[in-house]
């Protein structure tokens, strides 16, 4: 057995719902399936190189978009793990300062390493004026398209201990206001014809999405029979069928992303409903040392696997453009015969990567908490240039600008403690070195 099967194995089962970490690790992976479907490199007929999506370009993509679009059962198995952690970190005396430094680090410091890098790709090819300025946009445009994540769930996470405290004393008006206010934000947007009124959704959609999963850990899907549960998933289903034949919405689920609208609620409450219906068949799998080994392997590095894997895509798609033979036309039948291999290259790829950058997904705390201001503060900043990206695209202007306030915030949480406090802190917590969970691995 491996070594990671042996860890996986260990797990204890009483304490802990393991098809929340299975549910996790799917959505990644199937992130990085679609992308690879999305990244066409190829050359026209005059030899120039030309970055297209053939995936969106087939007539059944938008439908495969309402199963395919899994990003808000992210947020509700997200919003299961922040509830649990949460009153975890109460019942030991913590505060929302110390719950909010632990996950915003989580987020600042993965990224950090992806943001230097940028600055340093963009920077070496524009500086080189080996490459089209517009190519380099385009590329770049795609490259930056997962960084809209670290906006949303830094917003999701910094609310975490004032939606908990709505969600306890009114759970019930807490979601009407929430729903409320993503049905205003829409109604605003698509009747003004502004798009930038629907980055308001940011708050009131993904936070509404992440109660779900509030009443997830409360047990509410768990009192529902599996009757109730399969028809609240067909209703939430069926509302978007009005919803985009009628109303303002795409029936493209991808395009709802960003900004978020409200079918992305309709599609988190069904997803809530199906994982809560798929949870016998995942305990049982879940019981297998295999499965516990798999996903303990990929589930310790996702947010490597979620902020590399278009990257890497870009570059090995240009590097197979170097191997005659080695790079059908996009969108060709022997082009998509070729991405389950270039799928397995990618994951290996990934896997080698995470020795190199995965140790900034586990911050060692070993300073005191900061003040609560100063946690706020550093939320901002890592709320910031995702956001800048997630509106503008990536460039040169917004990698730089990520790499300073990144570093700022993960300064300003005490990451990096002087060498000689390090290694006297280390020696008299004794577990220093153990790693915490990423947020898209662990509770």
């Amino acid at each position: 057995m491996t070594d990671a099967a042996a860890k996986a194995s260990a797990i204890d089962l009483s304490k802990r719902d393991l098809t929340l970490d299975i549910a996790r690790v799917f959505c990644v992976l199937l992130v990085v399936v679609i992308h690879l479907l999305m990244v066409g490199v190829g050359r026209d007929a005059t030899g120039a190189l030309v970055v297209s999506r053939p995936l969106e370009n087939q007539a059944w993509f938008a439908g495969v978009t309402w199963a395919g679009q899994i990003m808000p059962l992210f947020f509700v198995v997200g919003g299961f793990a922040s509830l649990t952690a949460w009153r975890s970190l109460v019942r030991r005396g913590g505060s929302a300062a110390d719950y909010v430094r632990n996950r915003v680090l989580r987020l600042a410091q993965p990224a950090l390493p992806l943001f230097l890098f940028y600055v340093v790709v963009l920077g070496g090819v524009q500086l080189s004026g080996l490459v089209d300025p517009e190519l380099i946009d385009v590329v770049a445009t795609g490259a930056g398209a997962p960084l809209w994540f670290i906006a949303a769930y830094t917003l999701c996470q910094a609310m975490v201990p004032v939606m908990v405290r709505f969600h306890t004393r009114a759970p019930r008006a807490t979601l009407l206001v929430l729903l409320a206010g993503a049905v205003i934000v829409d109604a605003l947007r698509y009747s003004t014809g502004i798009d930038m009124i629907g980055v308001a959704n940011l708050f009131f959609v993904w936070l509404l999405v992440q109660q779900i999963g509030f009443f997830y850990a409360d047990g509410w899907f768990a009192a529902r029979r599996w009757w109730q549960l399969l028809l609240l998933a067909a209703v939430a289903y069926a509302s978007l069928v009005p919803m985009t034949v009628w109303g303002p919405y795409a029936d493209d689920m991808l395009t709802n992303l960003n900004p978020p609208t409200l079918p992305l609620v309709a599609l988190g409450l069904a997803q809530a409903c199906v994982l809560r219906l798929l949870r016998p068949a995942l305990s049982a799998l879940m019981r297998t040392r295999g499965a516990r080994a798999v996903v303990f392997l990929v589930g310790t590095r996702l947010m490597t696997i979620y902020l590399w894997h278009l990257p890497l895509i870009i570059i090995l798609s240009g590097v197979l453009l170097l191997i005659p033979g080695a790079s059908p036309q996009p969108g060709t039948a022997s082009w998509w015969w070729s991405r389950p291999m270039l799928y397995l290259v990618v994951l290996v790829a990934l896997f080698g990567l995470s020795f190199l950058v995965g140790r900034w997904e586990a911050p060692r705390e070993i300073t005191a908490t900061p003040p609560l201001a100063v946690v706020v503060t550093a939320a901002a900043l890592t709320f910031v240039p995702a956001f800048a990206v997630m509106e503008w695209f990536l460039d040169l202007r917004f990698a730089v600008m990520g790499s300073i306030l990144l570093t700022a915030a993960v300064l300003l949480l005490g990451r990096w403690p002087a060498a000689s406090t390090r290694s006297s802190s280390t020696s008299r917590s004794g577990d220093a070195s153990t790693r915490p969970p990423s947020p898209l691995s662990r509770a």
